[in-house]
């Protein structure tokens, strides 16, 4: 048996009695599309082994008192299930004891219709389940509808500093749209590889692309004269770059101070600004952490970074070629980058040049 498309809110009426179906659809009826299951197995067939076609119900009325599978089993395993849990079940029970109301109620049942069946009180009782079942369903809509917004909006604005701190560095803001870009083409045939699946999958990724944008955020606090300085840098100009690390830890994780732990994506700028400039080797900065102490996330930030910085134009040289730029990457194989990652850069380069070309300066 499958449940069929309707207007109506759907009831299931679960009891092994057919007398107490009967009664109870001919009660539901006018105002719902009853569907009626003769015992347990059949209410889970329903529930659970529908079609792509069928639409769970509205509300389930379930016996306690059943053969083979009773109210407590089908009750638990709607309980346990995501697409199910919030449906509301009302047990339907002879037994007029506190203990067995107390079980139901703790089980997760939304309510009692006791036999014999009172017109009045079971329309009610359904009535106000299906009401407040639908209230919690728009006001959970809302809510994730106006936490998407919000999300958006503070995404939005942490981007936009993102670009402007790139403009500051005169620098387009196409290098954070390409930073992005390369890293999801990166993790996505990372994605691929046995050596990283593992590790990924733990990942919330689309947060971790999304954050590669802040990885220069730190910048913001390094003077103009250093910053801009066409030439090379001495050694204590040098050491003061190096502190944009620092710094734009710091920026994060005084935004995070007001935010909740969970909030992935800028728990991953934070990582990625603070480590995107340390080597496989253990001779970077800030801290000098090596090899897979690195998180994942600054390690394919790293490498994006290099790449795109070396086929741009900066203030103090001109933009190298695909080729070079390539070259420049495999001699850090083992020093600078991770070396999985280089080979997975050079097996994908057509796909970076690709990227570069398509949204050059």
């Amino acid at each position: 048996m499958s449940i069929i498309k309707k207007k109506k809110d759907i009831i299931l009426i679960v009891d092994d009695i057919e007398i107490n179906r009967i009664i109870l659809r001919e009660m539901l009826q006018d105002d719902y599309e009853v569907v009626e299951a003769p015992g347990g197995k059949e209410a889970l067939k329903i529930l659970f082994d529908s079609g792509e076609d069928s639409v769970l119900p509205t509300a389930v009325l379930l016996d306690i008192m059943m053969p083979e599978v009773d109210g407590f089993q089908v009750l638990e395993k709607i309980k346990t299930t995501d697409s199910t849990k919030n449906i509301p079940v009302l047990f339907i029970t002879a037994a007029d004891s506190e203990e067995t109301e107390s079980k139901g109620l703790i089980a997760g049942a939304s309510d009692y219709i006791t036999k014999p069946f009172n017109h009045s009180i079971v329309r009610a009782r359904v009535d106000n389940h299906i009401s407040l079942s639908r209230y919690r369903h728009e006001l959970e809509q809302l809510v994730t509808a106006k936490t998407a917004e919000v999300t958006r909006t503070y995404e939005s604005t942490l981007e936009v500093l993102a670009t402007i701190i790139e403009y500051r560095n005169l620098e387009s803001g196409a290098h954070i749209r390409r930073t992005m870009l390369l890293t999801e083409l990166l993790i996505e045939k990372m994605l691929k590889k046995e050596k990283f699946k593992d590790a990924l999958l733990k990942e919330n990724i689309p947060a971790l692309i999304k954050a590669s944008a802040l990885h220069d955020i730190g910048k913001i606090g390094i003077p103009d004269k250093i910053l801009l300085k066409p030439g090379k840098l001495e050694p204590a100009e040098f050491d003061i770059i190096k502190t944009h690390t620092t710094l734009g830890n710091r920026i994060i994780d005084s935004i995070l101070t007001n935010l909740p732990d969970s909030d992935q994506y800028l728990s991953y700028a934070k990582e990625i600004s603070h480590y995107h400039h340390e080597r496989w080797n253990g001779t970077g900065y800030p801290t000098g952490i090596k090899g897979e102490d690195i998180p994942i996330s600054a390690r394919v930030v790293s490498i994006v970074d290099v790449y795109d910085a070396l086929t741009s134009p900066r203030c103090y040289k001109d933009a190298y070629s695909h080729e070079i730029s390539l070259d420049i990457i495999k001699e850090g194989r083992e020093t600078q980058f991770d070396p999985d990652i280089v080979d997975l850069v050079v097996e994908i380069s057509d796909e970076f040049r690709k990227i570069e070309e398509q949204h050059r300066d």
